[in-house]
């Protein structure tokens, strides 16, 4: 949907709009900066423009105070804090991000923490831009402006989502909440506000967008509404709704939703938006959209760091390395199940010195992150530390589900500027959810309600799409970037994945489904926010830390305090201007 994404070329009527709601570094302030009358954008195309702005947001840059750590893959504040990603390059370059890895010496004047923050409340303010303006516009249908205000909805519950897994205690900023009314605090849960908006927004959203399949539709709210069930535990809310999502739903382009064949279709720029995409924030380039260093374009910016460090893909930076301990997970016994408690005994995946594991390995790894000596889509074998800036703190591992193949460049990088843009500004969307994400939260629900053998079911058909398709392994032959499949050669390594034949128990259960997300969505920003919603990331990431912390310098003094940095802390700077008046309306989170 490349109208959705276009920051700069939309109807002038838009453009004017931006004189009259300047977002200010005061979240929830917005003061008139020019004289025209809201009322000019009171009509169909004006309401139409200003519900664009909103959605291009979702790819987390493009409002004032954006940043790296605000893209949509979330790469910093769900990866860099996990067991899944080392930050990258060296320790002083983007030193605010170093923090996020380390936790002693987070704290709430680092200027990563406030980048999100800024981008999401920018989004809903535009979300409630859309919700004035629409009550005193003319000329519009009650059915276009009830699908106006439930895309409004949906994105404004989806930045406040984004926002309350991140910091927790938040201001739900609706369409009341202006410089005339500041009387809110976050003390009050956020989470029934997110809630309504989404149960009003599902029955006025349609099941399909023809021709714009970025558009959220009913079934993309479902999802999320489900999603944020989870996050509360609200199992037995959450489960009916998944089972009609995964029975009945379907995609804003008309596609029944379903697991594609090949696992890598998810991140190929070429088939972004297919019948496993529920809802992604689209990208695109060569839309003139895309300036020199500095601007603002749409070809996933939030990601433009993570690249090799030199040769392959990119230009810079050998950001967002895969951790050692997420390539030993992809360790699978003679039956090709994951090894849930011994992962990380033994030999190393692919070790930097000393003995490497030879045994079997989930073929999803090296659709993951890029191996020394594998191939590494059509960029020729991954040249291990070759590619990486600091081995000592990054290991010698790269991403990859962000990256385009060689024989997509220029037709899906941007030719139209220069710096890194011809080579790290890449049309390839950001997965907010999949289908297989839905798939493993119903396995979740199932064995918190003891059903384990539907949950088995659930987890089993995620791991027979690879399974079944051993022809989208990665192989050592010809890559078809159109297909995401090697065309020719061998198997690049000795795969071995296998379907579960019982859950024993409760527990194994949670485990293996637990493990199966590690698997599934490993670098795609969710692993820290599943560990904080299941109560146990504090004894995971220091146990991760104390396996790593003889060997990587970052880690040496790391540490996870329980009660604390489950969430960031709430920016300080936002702190000082929400209560410069004496009026406390923002309360730092816990520890902080």
């Amino acid at each position: 949907m490349k109208k959705m994404k276009r920051k700069l070329i939309i109807p002038a009527t838009v453009v004017l709009l931006g004189v009259i709601f300047a977002c200010s570094k005061k979240f929830l302030d917005k003061p008139p900066l020019g004289t025209l009358n809201p009322q000019v954008m009171a009509t169909e195309k004006g309401v139409q423009g200003l519900l664009i702005g909103a959605y291009s947001l979702v790819d987390g840059e493009g409002a004032s105070g954006d940043g790296f750590a605000s893209g949509a893959s979330n790469w910093i504040f769900g990866g860099v804090t996990s067991d899944d990603a080392y930050k990258g390059s060296d320790p002083t370059d983007v030193a605010e991000a170093a923090p996020m890895e380390q936790w002693v010496s987070l704290t709430a004047t680092n200027s990563a923490v406030p980048q999100k923050w800024n981008v999401c409340y920018s989004g809903s303010q535009r979300c409630n831009d859309v919700l004035r303006t629409l009550a005193i516009a003319t000329g519009i249908s009650a059915g276009k402006a009830a699908a106006i205000t439930a895309q409004a909805k949906f994105l404004r519950a989806f930045y406040h989502f984004e926002l309350k897994k991140i910091f927790n205690n938040i201001i739900f900023a609706d369409e009341t909440v202006d410089p005339t009314n500041l009387n809110v605090t976050n003390t009050v849960d956020a989470w029934p506000k997110i809630e309504a908006d989404l149960t009003a927004a599902i029955p006025d959203l349609p099941d399909t967008w023809p021709g714009e399949p970025g558009r959220a539709n009913k079934w993309a709210a479902k999802a999320l509404l489900a999603k944020v069930y989870m996050f509360q535990k609200k199992f037995t809310s959450a489960y009916p709704i998944l089972t009609d999502v995964i029975a009945n739903g379907k995609s804003s382009a008309g596609a029944k939703y379903g697991l594609n064949d090949h696992f890598f279709s998810n991140f190929n720029p070429a088939q972004k938006n297919s019948k496993e995409s529920v809802f992604a924030a689209q990208t695109s380039v060569k839309d003139n959209s895309s300036v020199d260093w500095g601007g603002d374009p749409n070809g996933n910016y939030g990601d433009i760091l993570n690249f090799p460090y030199t040769g392959g893909p990119g230009a810079c930076c050998g950001f967002d390395n895969p951790t050692q301990d997420l390539a030993n997970a992809f360790k699978t016994d003679a039956t090709g199940l994951p090894l849930l408690d011994t992962w990380f005994q033994g030999s190393n995946v692919s070790a930097e010195s000393g003995a490497s594991y030879a045994g079997n390995l989930d073929p999803r790894i090296d659709w993951t992150m890029g191996r020394p000596g594998i191939p590494y889509l059509d960029w020729g074998p991954h040249q291990g530390l070759t590619w990486i800036r600091n081995p000592v703190n990054d290991g010698n591992k790269s991403p990859i589900k962000n990256v385009y193949a060689n024989s997509q460049k220029d037709a899906f990088t941007d030719v139209g500027s220069s710096y890194w843009g011809p080579t790290e500004l890449v049309a390839n969307n950001v997965n907010i959810i999949r289908f297989s994400d839905v798939i493993l939260w119903a396995a979740e629900c199932e064995a918190e309600a003891g059903q384990l053998t539907a949950a088995k079911d659930h987890v089993n058909q995620v791991r027979s799409r690879m399974k079944d398709h051993p022809e989208a392994w990665v192989k050592t032959g010809n890559y078809d970037a159109a297909n995401s499949i090697y065309s020719t050669g061998t198997d690049a390594a000795t795969y071995n994945i296998g379907l579960y034949t019982s859950f024993p128990d409760q527990d194994y259960a949670r485990k293996a489904i637990r493990f199966e997300r590690r698997l599934e969505l490993a670098m795609e920003g969710q692993r820290f926010f599943d560990l904080v919603r299941w109560g146990i990331a504090a004894a995971t990431i220091n146990a991760y830390i104390a396996r790593e912390k003889s060997f990587r310098p970052l880690k040496s003094t790391a540490n996870f305090t329980a009660g604390k940095n489950e969430y960031m802390p709430i920016p300080q700077g936002e702190i000082d201007n929400m209560n410069q008046d004496g009026t406390e309306r923002l309360k730092q989170n816990p520890g902080y």
